[in-house]
């Protein structure tokens, strides 16, 4: 298997495919195809490789939807979502005339009745097996899983959406799967909201589902709540995280770089066109990817010269290394080729976001730091905040960053006078596109401020004054608060009410790490005591998955799994929100370039 998913929701996927899918067509040592749609070749590519497959005798992988030649001395093995559009194309491929030998059906969900039947009447006799085996969501990283659907952003917040019930419905169908490939039963809470309830919703929608499924499930009969704990919260919980220029390395990528499915685009040394997959097959991504820019720069130097030492190449301890440098060493050193080829791709990454850093995100940083955190870096309390946005305002940033800064600003004050909002709006010349400020309030989110928003108190927030931190750097995501909070059941019952009862170990006044007695920290040793699983409705941003990393590495016993309808960069989230004021068939992209 490959490296990342040698641990965590991916090898646990994978691991699920093969008892379910591989175990039930192995009895037969016949070379199968395998036929899949546009969300199951996402699935399998997060968490397998070809080479994985063809162990398991599987030799040719197809598009569901593509015309494919007949094979009829081969067995087909359909794995595919239970929607009228993948069995329409199913049926096909044996009506009038069987391509395959016979079919092996799994579908990612429950299917409906209806469909079951239609399969059944057209071409029952080809199916050896049906099944469904319940993953219908991505494992994006070890701890961070999606439902792979960035079009519920509008779908839930839009004012005039007409499928908002059917979304949630959808996402309440995926989340199940997740606790029942996890093979979890845990308590349901959500963030109180008493301005539009979509978590509340959500809530009762899994609780629900999961008490329906367990029903159901005939391994599963009479299945008791398990040691986890499942928290649903909404976009609006926290406006400022997705918004601010994050300098931890993954999240700086994604924000500052247009990086498309994951896939990094640099030039080589000769100047030619080069691509790279950051993802966890990357040894030394998966190292760096939630540290801070600072360490990155220092840290690839120094793997690169341990590389260069073991072989004898020793270079000057204080020369810098450079990517013409990396060059020289990947040809005097073959059985190192591959790792250098690594650190090339993140020593080119590294140079292209300190570069941006350098140019205009270091001093953008010190004036969103001090609205998010509402202190300077020597702790003094902001007492005008406009006062430290205006120079932003007065200065040659792009229209994109002037945004960020005054949405910033507002979430600051909790929500600015007509009259102030009206000047901001004219002062960043977006008249005509106010709609990127304007529509955060079809999240909740208080922009223009009334009596209401004065009365209500921001909520507080967890001391960090003793934890270092770089002066760019300051502010923590809420959710890292809600994660320890809840970790150590310290989660207000009038913020956040049970949807159902959970399990003792989170009822209790203590942590949950005082109750387990196991201490490992491999993940495995993690899941052998309890999790916890957040949902993030209306998607999730970088540094608040990597919350989830650090708040299970500080706690050992407790595992943290965050997921979402998808996840965000800041370009993407103001898109959407700038959509949300739009028409159905009405779209408009942001610049992603920067001044």
């Amino acid at each position: 298997m490959a490296t990342g998913a040698e641990h965590g929701l991916k090898k646990i996927v994978w691991q699920r495919i093969k008892d379910t899918i591989i175990a039930d067509c192995r009895k037969s040592e016949v070379w199968k195809i395998l036929i899949l749609d546009q969300f199951t070749t996402r699935l399998l590519s997060s968490c397998c490789k070809m080479s994985d497959l063809m162990s398991e005798n599987i030799t040719i992988v197809e598009d569901l939807y593509k015309n494919r030649e007949p094979v009829p001395e081969m067995k087909a093995i359909y794995f595919m979502t239970p929607t009228a559009k993948c069995v329409d194309a199913f049926i096909n491929d044996f009506k009038p005339k069987p391509k395959y030998r016979a079919a092996y059906v799994f579908f990612t969900d429950y299917c409906p009745d209806e469909l079951f039947d239609k399969m059944k009447k057209n071409c029952g006799k080809h199916i050896k097996v049906c099944k469904e085996i319940n993953i219908s969501f991505l494992p994006q990283e070890a701890q961070v899983f999606t439902c792979d659907n960035p079009e519920a952003f509008k779908s839930i917040y839009n004012p005039n959406s007409q499928d908002r019930d059917q979304t949630l419905e959808m996402i309440a169908d995926q989340i199940v799967t997740l606790c029942a490939t996890l093979d979890e039963y845990p308590g349901v809470r959500y963030k109180k909201d008493s301005a539009l309830g979509y978590g509340k919703q959500l809530a009762e929608l899994v609780d629900n589902k999961l008490a329906r499924h367990y029903e159901l499930d005939d391994n599963s009969k009479n299945k008791g709540k398990t040691p986890a704990q499942l928290l649903i919260v909404d976009r609006a919980l926290d406006p400022v995280s997705p918004i601010l220029h994050e300098l931890t390395y993954q999240a700086m990528a994604y924000d500052l770089i247009s990086i498309k499915d994951n896939t990094y685009e640099y030039k080589s040394k000769d100047g030619s066109k080069k691509e790279a997959l950051l993802n966890e097959d990357d040894e030394l991504w998966v190292k760096l990817r939630h540290m801070h820019i600072a360490e990155v720069t220092e840290r690839i130097p120094k793997l690169v010269k341990d590389i260069s030492a073991s072989q004898n190449e020793k270079q000057k301890a204080d020369g810098k290394i450079t990517i013409g440098a990396l060059s020289q060493l990947m040809k005097k050193m073959p059985a190192f080729r591959k790792q250098v080829a690594q650190k090339t791709v993140h020593l080119s990454l590294a140079e292209e976001l300190m570069s941006h850093y350098q140019e205009f995100v270091e001093k953008l940083c010190k004036a969103e730091q001090d609205l998010a955190v509402g202190a300077d870096a020597e702790g003094q309390k902001v007492k005008d905040p406009m006062r430290t946005l205006l120079p932003v305002l007065l200065n040659q940033y792009n229209t994109t960053d002037k945004i960020r800064a005054v949405l910033l600003y507002i979430f600051s004050l909790n929500g600015t006078t007509a009259e102030n909002l009206n000047k901001l709006i004219q002062h960043v010349k977006i008249e005509h596109e106010s709609g990127y400020i304007l529509n955060w309030k079809h999240l909740g989110v208080p922009i223009v401020s009334t009596s209401s928003t004065f009365l209500s108190r921001k909520p507080s927030r967890r001391d960090r004054s003793d934890e270092e931190t770089y002066n760019v750097s300051r502010w923590t995501p809420v959710i890292k608060d809600v994660m320890e909070d809840a970790v150590e059941n310290k989660l207000d019952i009038k913020d956040w009410p049970f949807q159902s009862e959970c399990p003792s170990a989170w009822n209790g006044s203590r942590a949950v790490s005082a109750r387990q007695k196991h201490k490992g920290s491999s993940p495995d040793d993690l899941r052998s005591g309890s999790r916890l699983i957040i949902f993030v409705l209306g998607g999730v941003s970088h540094s608040e998955m990597r919350c989830a990393y650090e708040v299970t590495h500080a706690n050992k016993s407790c595992e943290v799994i965050i997921g979402s309808t998808h996840i965000l960069t800041p370009c993407d989230l103001l898109r959407d929100i700038f959509n949300l004021g739009k028409q159905p068939m009405e779209t408009f992209t942001i610049e992603e370039g920067k001044a």
